[in-house]
């Protein structure tokens, strides 16, 4: 089962998983809009300042260089998920990624957020089964995501 079965179940029934398509997510909200946020937000994570990881590893670096090493281990460990902030993301992803994700999903910065806060702890959670990171560190996940939504 992959990232994408998971999530599907983890957000709700399957129906409507292939979302709507061609226009910018200013309703997102629903499964295919979030796990989409959720793909680009990972698929990014690289790109941050031109250094590091991508993926879930880079979620993960990221995370522990803005301080929220235990929040985001804890979404990784296979104990209860600490809650995230949306002003703890801002301030952990940054303007610049803000920025590209903000123009990529058509969301206003407050949304995006909101909603990240609220699907992304459960997102890591399930693509960590066993408490560890996968050894790709999710990014073949994140491309059958994107693939399947950008159709």
């Amino acid at each position: 089962m992959g990232l994408l079965d998971i999530a599907i179940g983890m957000l709700g029934n399957g129906g409507g998983a292939d979302g709507e398509r061609g226009g910018p997510l200013a309703g997102a909200g629903g499964q295919a809009d979030l796990l989409r946020i959720v793909a680009l937000v990972l698929s990014q994570m690289g790109q941050q300042g031109g250094q590091g990881q991508g993926g879930l590893a880079g979620l993960v670096e990221q995370f522990t260089r803005g301080g929220l090493g235990d929040v985001v281990s804890s979404w990784v460990g296979t104990g209860q998920n600490q809650p995230v902030s949306a002003d703890q993301l801002g301030q952990v992803f940054g303007g610049d990624l803000l920025g590209r994700l903000t123009q990529q999903t058509g969301l206003s910065q407050g949304d995006l957020l909101g909603q990240l806060a609220q699907v992304l702890p459960q997102a890591v959670d399930s693509m960590t089964p066993q408490g560890r990171l996968p050894a790709d560190g999710g990014l073949g996940e994140i491309g059958s995501i994107l693939e399947r939504f950008s159709r």
